[in-house]
């Protein structure tokens, strides 16, 4: 799936039809060049499942949960991450292995623990206030 965002006001729309094509899926991994827009498409996301709060980039603390009417959804961001070993030490698994939302920022930082069932979205910065999701 190729999706083309002009705006931000697009990227709503964008997240809910990633969502509605693979509703089975809960783990989703985000690939892109610093400024792509990653969170900001997490926080779609988050409004989609009709996350209440406000939300926002997990970069300190590396995992933000949210609640919301579909469960909890967790949103990760390991860019700060020097080992693989401290996203064991945090327990990524009791995560990753439920039936929640997993949204992961900087996955690459983890490949090794990557669940085999997981969706890829690569997000490609075209011009100042468009993008090209890529999901796979």
């Amino acid at each position: 799936m190729n999706i083309t965002v002009n705006n931000l006001q697009e990227l709503d729309t964008a997240a809910r039809q990633i969502l509605s094509n693979f509703p089975n899926d809960r783990i989703f991994l985000l690939y892109g060049d610093m400024g792509a827009g990653k969170t900001t498409l997490v926080n779609s996301f988050c409004r989609v499942l009709e996350v209440p709060d406000s939300t926002s980039s997990p970069t300190f603390s590396i995992v933000n949960e949210y609640s919301s009417p579909h469960g909890p959804i967790y949103h990760f961001d390991f860019y700060r991450l020097k080992h693989e070993e401290e996203a064991l030490d945090m327990g990524y698994e009791d995560y990753f292995y439920t039936d929640a939302y997993c949204f992961v920022e900087w996955p690459e930082k983890i490949s090794n623990l990557l669940p085999e069932k997981s969706r890829r979205i690569t997000l490609t910065v075209v011009s100042p206030s468009s993008r090209t999701i890529l999901v796979k």
